[in-house]
């Protein structure tokens, strides 16, 4: 029995490697883009959960410019008290109205954080951070070809250069 395993484990190894879906032959389909981190200078400890980490967090976007082909996907992880809004292609941070926010609905934190409620050219808005885990990945699918304003809808984030770029190409 033994003799026959390796030509078999092999014939299955390459029948797998030749099926595989077009996504895992081009590696530019799907990008990851880190919305927010936890800062290690000075030390920090989120142990226990209740632990009070909010200003220990950095508010970028990295990297800020990505580049995907149409139909991908970018995987946002998010750390922080984070919310992703999209905005089509054209759109800049100039062209964003903050002059009409909306407050996050959860109990937490008191008071509630101001979310940029512009609809003009957005695309994609995640969900209230107040309601989710403070760590979290959204992913978002990028079918049309074009330059998209991606930002924290958290307005002091945002203003405070929370933003950045996804490029799609055909």
């Amino acid at each position: 029995m033994n003799r026959f395993r390796f030509p078999l484990v092999a014939a299955v190894l390459s029948l797998g490697l030749t099926a595989l879906p077009a996504s895992a032959e081009n590696p530019h389909e799907t990008a990851t883009v880190t919305f927010g981190a936890w800062m290690s200078s000075p030390p920090l400890d989120r142990f226990p959960n209740s632990s009070n980490t909010r200003l220990n967090n950095d508010h970028l976007v990295t990297p800020n410019v990505v580049k995907i082909k149409a139909g991908g996907t970018v995987n946002f992880i998010i750390s922080g008290l984070h919310n992703i809004a999209v905005y089509e292609d054209g759109i800049e941070p100039g062209d964003i109205d903050i002059s009409n926010p909306v407050s996050t609905t959860g109990p937490v934190p008191n008071p509630p954080v101001p979310i940029i409620n512009d609809p003009n050219g957005r695309i994609y808005r995640g969900l209230d951070p107040t309601l989710q885990p403070i760590d979290r990945i959204e992913a978002v699918r990028f079918d049309d070809p074009g330059t998209f304003l991606v930002i924290c809808g958290i307005v002091p984030h945002f203003t405070g250069g929370m933003y950045g770029y996804v490029v799609v190409q055909k």
